[in-house]
Order: structure tokens, then C-alpha cells, then sequence
């Protein structure tokens, strides 16, 4: 062991609320109680759980509320300045058994619904500076790494490269361009409804995501 320790790392957590067909969105609730399970549980050293937010589930009509959350961490300028700043975002795939890290998000904008504002865009860019809706954005963290420590510790979880086209890929999209500007990482990941994995095991889950997101960035 060097005389620095370990790498000082802090991650901010979002989830979603309701949408139209799922009226109780596990994010919601593991984002709203992840700061006091894992002061029961612990973190590793070096490793600090930042702000836990839940976003409405919209797109444009509350793209200002996710920003003001977003740049809320580069204007506390965190406890650790020198230090990783990641992202991670939690949506609900209702349709999934399994967890799902999402390596990257497109410029398209399709809602096959409203969302909770009522805007459903059609084949729009997200970002139109940015081009072709086809343009994607990948993660740099380290995927296939979180996805093998996930998988030993025997969680139901796979690898995914398309976060759909809804409100999920929409934040992710932007995250993902607001954390190259400001030299952060960002993370989604998909989880299932808690009927088909219950509520313990998934905040099981995701505290082993932190742990795994800062054993590899």
C-alpha cells in the first residue's frame, strides 16, 4: 500500500418517479432510502455516497430540474475535489428479470407514451448541435468489470447497449455529455420491477454497484 490510500471517489444516485403503466417506481424508493441502508452497511474507504435525487419521469419539460441537480455537484465541488465524481442513474425496465448496465445512450428522443408532462417526441435528437439521432454516447466506466464483480456476487444482471428511446435514455444522453464537460463518469442502469426481484435484494443489488463502480474507476 502507497502512502496515498484509496482513490477518494464520490457518487450521486438519481431515480425516477411514477410514469404512465408502472404507478410505483422501485427507483423511487431504493434512490429515496439508499443514504441510510448504506450507513448500516458501510462503504469501502475512500468511497462516499453523494446526493440520492428522484426525477420526474419527463423530458424536456424537466431537463432544467436534472441540470440544476447535475451541476448541484460541481458547485458543492464535492468533499472531494481531487477526487472521481460518477453519476448513476436508476430506471425501471418493467418488462426485465434481470439488472441491466447500460454501456450507452442515443440522440434520439421516441416516446412510444407521454411522459409525465405530457411531451412524447417522435424521432426528435435530443441534442440537435449534435447531429444525427443516430449519434451515440458511451460510458467510460468500466462495464464488463462492474458486470463480472456483479455477476460473482450472484446477482441476476447483463450487459446492455440500448436504454430504449424513452425518458431513460433521454437523462442518460444528457448525463453522459454533461459529465465529458465536466471530466465525471456516468452510469445507467436498468432494474426490474420489485415483483420480479423483490425490494431487499435489489438495494442489495445497487449498494454492490457502488461498491463495484468504485473498485474500477
Amino acid at each position: 500500500m502507497g502512502s496515498e490510500g484509496p482513490k477518494a471517489i464520490t457518487i450521486h444516485v438519481t431515480g425516477f418517479k411514477k410514469f404512465l403503466g408502472v404507478s410505483e417506481n422501485p427507483t423511487e424508493k431504493i434512490a429515496t432510502n439508499l443514504k441510510s441502508y448504506v450507513e448500516k452497511r458501510g462503504l469501502p474507504s475512500g468511497l462516499s455516497l453523494g446526493s440520492c435525487s428522484v426525477l420526474d419521469t419527463a423530458g424536456d419539460g424537466a431537463k432544467s430540474k436534472l441540470y440544476e441537480v447535475l451541476e448541484a455537484s460541481v458547485v458543492s465541488g464535492d468533499k472531494n475535489n481531487n477526487g472521481t465524481v460518477v453519476w448513476l442513474h436508476l430506471g425501471v425496465n418493467s418488462g426485465a428479470t434481470k439488472f441491466a448496465i447500460e454501456r450507452q445512450a442515443v440522440n434520439e428522443a421516441h416516446f412510444r407514451c407521454p411522459d409525465e408532462l405530457g411531451w412524447q417526441p417522435q424521432r426528435l435528437p435530443i441534442v440537435v448541435e449534435d447531429g444525427s439521432i443516430s449519434k451515440a454516447k458511451e460510458t467510460s466506466c468500466s462495464t464488463e468489470s462492474i458486470f463480472q464483480l456483479l455477476k460473482k456476487k450472484g446477482f441476476e444482471v447483463v450487459q446492455s447497449d440500448d436504454a430504449g428511446r424513452f425518458v431513460c435514455n433521454y437523462v442518460y444522453y444528457h448525463s453522459l455529455r454533461f459529465a465529458e464537460q465536466k471530466g465525471h463518469k456516468s452510469l445507467f442502469v436498468h432494474v426490474p420491477l420489485f415483483s420480479k426481484i423483490n425490494e431487499d435484494t435489489q438495494m442489495q443489488f445497487v449498494a454492490s454497484l457502488l461498491e463495484a463502480i468504485a473498485a474500477t474507476c
